[in-house]
Order: structure tokens, then sequence, then C-alpha cells
């Protein structure tokens, strides 16, 4: 299986989201990562908490989905700007959902504040990976396997949101 994790700039969400999936995987499923419009460079943050992590981050580069070598079998946004793009026609037939996750990048405050921001992107991200390759992957319909897809979002995003104060 072929996953593309797609972001508008592919500097910090959809690298994370790539290089946490091949970390993950075993062999016969691949990840990809790509932006509609990237900068050219991946965040020096994503790749320091990559290496935290013990993930290689070899290979890693901010690039266009112009330049994806093989078809996805699955496109996964992971910024809002992304998701309401059109996807290029080359994606195909491929199963699309969305796992929209704040821009770390653009977190503002003191140097706890922002590395607070890349930590919950990260682990945002890493829920939702392993949560994927839990499945079937390879026993799943399209719909089935997008409405689990679906499903590991809004589970996820039920257990991030912040909980109020309770009386």
């Amino acid at each position: 299986m072929n996953v593309l994790f797609l972001c508008t700039g592919n500097s910090c969400r959809s690298i994370y989201a790539e290089a946490l999936f091949n970390h993950l995987t075993e062999t016969r499923h691949r990840a990809w990562s790509g932006g509609s419009h990237p900068v050219g460079e991946v965040n020096p943050l994503t790749l320091i908490w990559l290496e935290k992590a013990g993930i290689s981050t070899r290979g890693l580069t901010s690039k266009s989905w112009d330049d994806l070598e093989v078809t996805p079998d699955v496109v996964i946004t992971v910024c809002d700007d992304a998701a309401g793009e059109a996807c290029p026609l080359f994606l195909g037939r491929a199963v699309r959902v969305h796992w929209g996750v704040p821009d770390p990048s653009k977190a503002e405050g003191s140097e706890a504040e922002i590395e607070a921001a890349f930590a919950s992107a990260f682990g945002a991200l890493r829920r939702r990976i392993e949560a994927m390759l839990a499945l079937p992957l390879d026993e799943l319909p399209s719909d089935a396997l997008q409405q689990a897809l679906e499903e590991i979002h809004q589970r996820a995003s039920r257990e991030e949101a912040p909980q109020g104060d309770t009386p």
C-alpha cells in the first residue's frame, strides 16, 4: 500500500507523517509526503523531533505532490489548507481522508511553547498512524478503509481536545 501525506508547505506535519509511517510499518507499505505549494526545505525543528525519536531523517525533503514517484492508494491531508484543495488527477481513485493537525511551525511564544507545539503535532500524528497500522490494511475494501481512517481521526481528535475545568 502506498500512502501519501499531503500538506500545503510540506515542511513539518506531512514530513512527520511520512517518516513516522515508514519507521513504524513493515516493508510492504510505504509513505511519501508532498505539498501543493512546498516551501522547499524541511523545518529544522521537525528534523530535531524525528532524530530525538530515533527516526531516520535521511532523504526527507520538502517537495511538490507533482514529484510523486508512485500512484498512492491512500491520500491523507494533515492540514486544513490542503484538505480544501483539488488533488491532482494523477492521484486517481485513492482513498482520501483528512487528519487535520495544528501547524507547529506557526506556533508563537516561548521556546518551551514552540517545542510543546511540535511535540503535540508529533504525538497526534504518531497516535493516528499507529492506529492505522493496527488495521488489516491489505484486507479492507476502499470504503471500509476510508471509514476506519476517518474514525481514527475523530477518536483521536476527541481524546486530544482540551478538557475544560469540571466543577
